[in-house]
């Protein structure tokens, strides 16, 4: 019975609907207005069609509609004016005439994709076909009042639009409060310069921030991604984790209570947009989840939706997928980070701008901030990270350098910003400390120590206090391991 209530309740445009939404039309000019953009005579019936004609030839060249006289004369059909029209009436008619267009436009293009698959068997014109029908919507939204509420339209852009902290301290400053949601971000780094790792890492500052969120990989495996996190989460290094894996799995646990709910998932690379767009509303559906963010491993792997283009034209295919994932964020309302892959010309380069971005400007034009990573194997043996700030709509930050600590062991990228107490220093590990120590080598030598200030060798027993302040040091650091 509930069934068929529902199938009674949805509208059937007859030729008689079809009759009134050209009476209301001439009725009030305005409405014209506001549904001529989509308004197709092919949607109509036959005999109603010359009539929709006549509306769009008329107000091109005389710029008003015909009168009812002049549309019985021309067409021979009888449109009146409907009387005491309400805005309640044109609220229908907006509703109305919006879901009969879309509905006529999609079952017309059904029916020539048909034709068209079994004449070419070729797929892209098709699927434009059925995009287009389906996106067919009336711009009812007037935008922003800009003098109606300043203080209400402020606090919207900083309560609801975004600013989500990245976790680190100085890249928030830059950015007046961190990343928003529905705006691209991309993270472009050399081969090897560890996009990856930054990626996982923002992640996990957003999970711990209580947020949820998906990563997906077209590049590595979703063990892989998730085994790097475990390294990260617990502090502990990858070899140390398959020495013991329940405590790992224990730590994981403990963690995961307070956090936000995360999944990993490997994609095919050459995936599209649609491909990940399908997967986020899965997660949402059969899990409950409520997606705040999405890392896009990364963006040179993923193929455009909305125009067939050949892989190797890199700055075409990356301008479409940038757009479409810009897109993606915007209708989701996410933050969304990704990357990219930075060009030769970059390698010996210790600062970067739009040129060494592989596949040129197209994705710097569409993405809201670009930032370059710059680190080499030294760096990272010194346990530092340099994200170089190339682009940024929403702050002055471009050209901006944010040093970062980085543990070789555990992979974690944190920052230890002395403005801010809130910041994490990670603890020192075996090697740091080892190398903190290399330079003291009087320790173990038995030449003579000569005091700077007044050049006086030093005797044995100064040697001692020398030996004992290095001990002391030696203490303290391995005691803030064990904490």
């Amino acid at each position: 019975m509930k069934k068929d209530y529902e199938a009674k309740k949805q509208m059937e445009y007859t030729v008689d609907v079809q009759r009134i939404f050209l009476s209301m039309m001439i009725t009030n000019a305005e409405l014209y207005t506001r549904v001529m953009n989509i308004l197709n005579s092919e949607n109509f019936d036959r005999t109603l069609r010359p009539v929709a004609d006549l509306y769009k030839d008329h107000t091109v060249k005389y710029g008003v509609l015909p009168d009812p006289i002049q549309i019985k004369a021309i067409t021979g059909q009888d449109i009146n004016m409907v009387p005491e029209m309400t805005e309640g009436h044109s609220d229908w008619f907006l509703d109305e005439f919006e879901a009969f267009t879309r509905r006529q436009e999609l079952e017309r293009a059904i029916l020539k994709a048909a034709d068209l698959l079994e004449k070419s068997g070729d797929f892209s014109p098709v699927e434009k076909m059925i995009k287009d029908a389906v996106q067919i919507s009336l711009q009812k939204d007037m935008g922003t009042d800009y003098f109606a509420d300043p203080a209400g339209r402020i606090n919207k852009y900083f309560n609801s639009g975004g600013q989500v902290s990245t976790g680190w301290p100085q890249m928030d400053r830059i950015l007046y409060g961190g990343f928003s949601r529905g705006e691209l971000n991309i993270f472009a780094g050399g081969s090897g310069s560890g996009k990856s790792l930054v990626m996982m890492n923002i992640a996990l500052n957003w999970l711990q921030q209580g947020m949820s969120g998906v990563y997906i990989t077209l590049e590595l495996s979703e063990e892989l991604t998730s085994l790097r996190t475990d390294a990260m989460l617990t502090q502990t290094g990858t070899k140390a984790i398959r020495k013991d894996i329940d405590t790992t799995s224990l730590k994981v646990k403990m963690v995961g209570k307070k956090s936000g709910q995360y999944r990993v998932k490997a994609l095919p690379a050459q995936s599209n947009v649609n491909d990940i767009r399908a997967y986020l509303k899965e997660v949402q559906i059969q899990t409950g989840i409520k997606i705040d963010f999405v890392m896009v491993d990364y963006l040179d792997l993923v193929m455009p939706v909305s125009v067939k283009v050949n892989p190797n034209d890199q700055f075409i295919k990356d301008k479409y997928v940038a757009e479409e994932l810009r897109n993606l964020a915007k209708e989701m309302g996410i933050l969304l980070v990704t990357a990219s892959q930075l060009n030769r010309s970059a390698v010996d380069e210790i600062e970067f701008d739009h040129s060494h971005i592989a596949g040129g400007i197209s994705k710097i034009n569409t993405a809201d901030n670009v930032f370059g990573i710059f680190t080499s194997r030294s760096m990272r043996e010194r346990g530092k990270y340099q994200i170089q700030c190339m682009k940024s709509r929403s702050s002055t930050g471009v050209g901006q350098k944010i040093d970062l600590d980085y543990d070789m062991e555990t992979m974690r990228i944190s920052d230890s910003d002395p403005d801010n107490e809130n910041s994490y220093t990670p603890k020192p590990s075996a090697n740091q400390i080892m190398n903190q120590l290399k330079p003291q080598s009087t320790l173990a030598s038995t030449e003579p120590i000569i005091d700077q200030a007044t050049g006086e060798i030093l005797e044995p027993e100064n040697k001692r206090i020398v030996a004992d302040v290095q001990g002391s040091k030696l203490k303290a650091m391995l005691n803030s391991l064990k904490k």
